[in-house]
């Protein structure tokens, strides 16, 4: 391989799989391979796939010719997507940490707001907030909402501050000062003192320099509790790189390139994945969303001179269903982006891909309430001990093995046991059997319908979480594709896309480790934001003006990250609302900026008010370093007979009954290939299921495109 054109690895770690894409741009070739997750310690799947991309030992037939996988190997860009952040977030295993904030402004955390998750529950307790008040601090300051002085800040004060974390042993403290985003500097002494006495600091005036101080505190409080989490994760996964004897990954401390994913859809250094973790929380996901957005635009929004009517405007719903849990988001024209998520009870304010995230998966476990009736997930049998038939629980007695989503289709007969990920981990039907049958007898019913009832149910929430993402939003699935990916989502996605009148399915042939590949996709991407609370008819020199200083600091950052400047790009957006709303809506920069608010508003809720006032609430700057995607290579488009890629026929139920279904081995199909349901289609990655009525056909970019009957 030529040195000058180093290998490209995206690492997507999920609850079951940890997911690897290489990409060697010498030879313009792509391989991926699974390992099970280790949940204990995250970094070791990691380091362990990385050391048998080096050794050429990868045992998973996903991967051939692996010598074309290393050779030179001088130079690599690993791009790394990771639960770690999330996970510490959602099971409460942060660091400990502390508030300091303006006198009488202590308990902000957990007031919150008066919305409240269950309105009519009289017995409801609140959600304990991320920092208990034992952490909780106080100092005398006060500025006011124009960003005067109204108290200075006395250092001695914050002296006697230093003396009290360390008897309440913090970690890792979060300082958030009324109007802080107007006048930083009292928010800076504090940060000054406490990082020299050897403290983590997140200063929400660094973080997020916006108003509404319950939002602002709170994002603040996630990025110092999670902070030193990938932070120490990081250091881990650094050091091992270079500790590795006799191999050129030992060399990697000098030559390697190591990324984080973001939950914006951009990549950025461990460095500043390490002081604001919070823009991490959402990382694998958001690696999906990317690589949904560049594989549907090769796909649905073909080029003239061959358009097709009403397709060049990209229109996704992405559905990303893995072994423990289901990601959904919307791709209308580009990905959805908010500043308004809520990640375990917690508010978070950065941009971030709009995704919706429940607990299904193929590891999600089945159980009957004491009511009787059925239930699946959000519990998980994760990676380890895995659902009953990866055979790593025992059958009959203590810890015996729990059904779940994916022991379900195996009973069905829709999942190859000889052939699950390429057949270097046969299934156990026996197991799975036994387990959906001891579910069946607490609910009066055989195996077979006991694994029906379990996928209808798992069914029913990932179809009400992309309701969520769709209708709930105003959005009309039956002008959209369902972008399906994830190792369990092709034996969902075309009875999901009937349930919700869906025409179309695409399942990409990396679609079981499309997170990752998505990583290799994604742009260097700085957000920034400011309040300024100006009125809508300020000039737009003005704002212009205003706006310059985030797009010098912008360009400098991104080119920091080893981005040229000619790749460089800057988006410019003004958070904008009637006056009197509570809620803004993003607008990108124009001349024609109240036009667009107007059109903006129309579309969202449906009425614009052009005679109303205006306020321009926060300025909003995107910086991107664009990258170079691993490229789509379109095969010429025929009609050759699918005989060639048949496996066998076997008997697999459907919700009608038993019916003869023929199985094809995916990696033999060719572009121009039409199936007709009902059928499977089995990848070394993942398994497709067509129903009765479907039609699919391979493009050329091998996608399968299913046509819902």
């Amino acid at each position: 391989m030529m040195k000058n054109k180093p290998l490209r690895i995206g690492i997507d770690i999920g609850g079951t799989f940890t997911d690897f894409v290489v990409y060697d741009p010498s030879r313009q070739q792509i391989r991926t391979f699974k390992l099970l997750s280790t949940p204990r310690d995250p970094a070791e799947a990691v380091l362990r796939g990385l050391e048998l991309i080096r050794t050429k030992s990868n045992p998973s037939s996903v991967i051939s010719d692996q010598s074309q996988v290393t050779d030179g190997c001088s130079l690599m860009t690993v791009i790394h997507g990771s639960t770690v952040a999330t996970n510490a977030l959602l099971e409460r295993k942060g660091a400990c940490t502390a508030l300091v904030t303006t006198r009488g402004f202590r308990d902000v955390l957990q007031i919150g707001r008066q919305n409240r998750p269950a309105l009519y529950d009289l017995f409801a307790d609140p959600p304990p907030p991320l920092i208990p008040e034992e952490l909780r601090f106080e100092v005398d300051e006060r500025v006011g909402h124009t960003g005067e002085v109204l108290r200075s800040l006395d250092p001695a004060q914050v002296d006697g501050l230093v003396e009290e974390l360390k008897v309440q042993n913090a970690r890792s403290v979060a300082v958030c000062l009324l109007f802080s985003f107007l006048h930083p500097e009292h928010e800076q002494i504090i940060a000054g003192k406490l990082r020299a006495a050897g403290f983590l600091v997140s200063v929400s005036s660094e973080i997020i320099p916006e108003y509404r101080e319950y939002e602002r505190t709170s994002t603040t409080a996630v990025n110092a509790y999670i902070s030193p989490v990938l932070d120490k994760y990081l250091s881990h996964l650094e050091e091992a790189l270079t500790a590795l004897p006799h191999s050129c990954i030992a060399e990697w401390g000098r030559a390697v390139r190591l990324r984080v994913m973001q939950s914006n859809g951009g990549i950025i250094s461990p460095g500043e994945a390490r002081r604001q973790a919070v823009r991490c929380i959402l990382s694998g996901p958001a690696g999906g969303v990317v690589g949904c957005e560049y594989v549907g635009k090769a796909a649905l929004t073909p080029q003239p001179p061959l358009p097709k009517a009403g397709e060049r405007e990209l229109k996704v719903i992405t559905f990303d269903m893995g072994g423990t849990s289901t990601d959904v988001s919307l791709i209308d024209g580009t990905p959805q982006i908010t500043t308004e998520a809520t990640v375990s009870g917690c508010p978070i304010r950065v941009p971030m891909l709009d995704i919706h995230t429940i607990g299904a998966g193929g590891g999600s476990i089945a159980y009957v309430d004491a009511g009787g009736a059925l239930h699946v997930g959000p519990e998980s049998a994760g990676a380890d001990p895995g659902p009953a038939c990866y055979g790593k629980s025992p059958s009959t007695g203590p810890g015996q093995a729990l059904p779940t989503v994916t022991d379900a289709n195996l009973v069905l007969g829709r999942l190859s046991a000889e052939h699950f990920l390429g057949g270097q981990m046969p299934l156990d039907e026996e197991r799975a059997h036994t387990a959906l049958a001891k579910l069946g007898k607490e609910l009066g019913l055989d195996a077979t319908h006991a694994a029906l009832g379990v996928v209808q149910v798992a069914n029913a929430h990932m179809e009400r979480a992309l309701r969520v993402i769709s209708v709930a939003r105003g959005h009309d699935p039956r002008h959209f594709t369902l972008l399906s990916f994830g190792g369990a989502g092709g034996l969902h996605a075309a009875d999901l896309a009937r349930g919700l009148g869906i025409p179309r399915v695409l399942v990409p042939p990396l679609a079981s480790t499309l997170s990752a590949f998505g990583m290799l996709a994604a742009d260097v991407i700085k957000d920034y934001t400011q309040t300024v609370m100006l009125p809508g008819d300020t000039p737009i020199a003005e704002l212009a003006g205003r706006l310059a200083p985030f797009a010098e600091r912008g360009r400098r950052e991104v080119e920091e990250e080893g981005v040229t400047a000619d790749r460089i790009r800057v988006e410019r957006f003004l958070d904008m609302r009637y006056r009197g709303q509570s809620y803004e809506l993003i607008v990108p920069f124009s001349e024609q900026v109240m036009a667009t608010f107007h059109e903006i508003h129309q579309k969202t809720y449906g009425y614009a008010r052009p005679e109303a006032p205006v306020e321009i609430v926060n300025l909003r700057l995107r910086a991107v370093g664009e990258t170079t995607p691993p490229p789509l290579a379109p095969q010429p488009l025929s009609r050759p007979a699918s005989t060639a890629a048949l496996l066998d026929k076997r008997d697999v139920f459907y919700t009608d009954g038993r019916l003869v279904t023929p199985f094809y081995r995916a990696e033999s199909l060719r572009p121009g290939n039409r199936l007709s349901g009902p059928a499977v289609v089995v990848r070394a990655d993942t398994t497709i299921l067509l129903g009765p009525a479907d039609q699919a056909e391979v493009d050329v970019y091998s996608n399968l495109i299913i046509q819902v009957g």
